[in-house]
C-alpha cells in the first residue's frame, strides 16, 4: 500500500523520512492532490540509470532504422569476438 502523507507532516520531517525505504517512496499531497514523491538515493539514482539506458537503447532503435541492423557477425567482429 503506497505511503501517503499531506505535505504539511514534513513539519516534522524527521517522521517522513523514517518512513522512507528503499523501493518504497513516500508520497506527499497538497490540497488533496499528489504533489511530490521522496525517495531513498539509491532508488533515485537506479531510476536516473533506467531512464539514461532507455534513451540509448532508443537512439539505437534510430540508428537501426535508419542504417539497418546488423548481424551478428559483423557485431562479433566489431567486439573482437570470434568462435572457437
Amino acid at each position: 500500500m503506497p505511503n501517503i502523507k499531506p505535505v504539511s507532516d514534513l513539519r516534522n520531517y524527521t517522521e517522513v523520512l523514517r518512513d522512507i525505504s528503499a523501493g518504497e517512496p513516500v508520497f506527499l499531497t497538497k490540497n488533496g492532490r499528489g504533489r511530490y514523491a521522496i525517495v531513498d538515493m539509491e532508488e533515485y539514482e537506479k531510476t536516473k540509470a533506467v531512464i539514461k539506458l532507455m534513451g540509448e537503447l532508443s537512439k539505437g532503435e534510430k540508428s537501426a532504422q535508419e542504417k539497418g541492423w546488423a548481424d551478428i557477425a559483423e557485431v562479433e567482429k566489431m567486439l573482437g569476438v570470434t568462435d572457437g
